[in-house]
């Protein structure tokens, strides 16, 4: 934590360092995840189509479905977060509802901020592909100190 108060010129140069950050990453830089979209609580990622992601060419596996989700919710918990609180952080839960299959396509994931309590975070993501197709839906608990 920091010992006073960043400014809010701080607080946002933070912020959008996690947008720099993160696809820098050794797993998520694995992926191959972007971002497409990146504002106050409000983050789209994207992962361009690989076969070597997918269980049999065709479709993604589930892992990578919710790792892609995971980021897109930490994402979102960063992009609008108080660097006061702290800056180490977690997913604490998260649970993914696979509700269709992503075939051939980038997956998408929109993932946005529900509620910020003192260190948690909850978020909601919906994972679709090219199309708009849902794959999955997701809600997770992230937690910043």
């Amino acid at each position: 934590m920091a010992d006073h108060p960043l400014s809010e010129e701080e607080q946002e140069r933070r912020r959008r360092a996690i947008k720099d950050l993160m696809p820098k990453t050794p797993f998520i830089g694995g992926l191959g995840l972007v971002f497409d979209k990146y504002e106050h609580d409000d983050v789209t990622v994207r992962v361009p189509f690989r076969e070597d992601l997918t269980n049999d060419g065709t479709y993604y596996h589930g892992g990578v479905v919710a790792a892609a989700i995971d980021t897109a919710g930490a994402a979102a918990a960063w992009s609008n977060h108080d660097f006061d609180k702290g800056a180490r952080a977690s997913t604490v839960a998260m649970s993914v509802q696979y509700v269709g299959a992503c075939k051939k396509s980038d997956l998408v994931c929109h993932a946005r901020t529900v509620r910020r309590g003192k260190e948690l975070t909850f978020t909601e993501i919906t994972a679709t592909d090219t199309d708009g197709n849902v794959v999955a839906h997701a809600v997770q608990t992230y937690r910043i100190v």
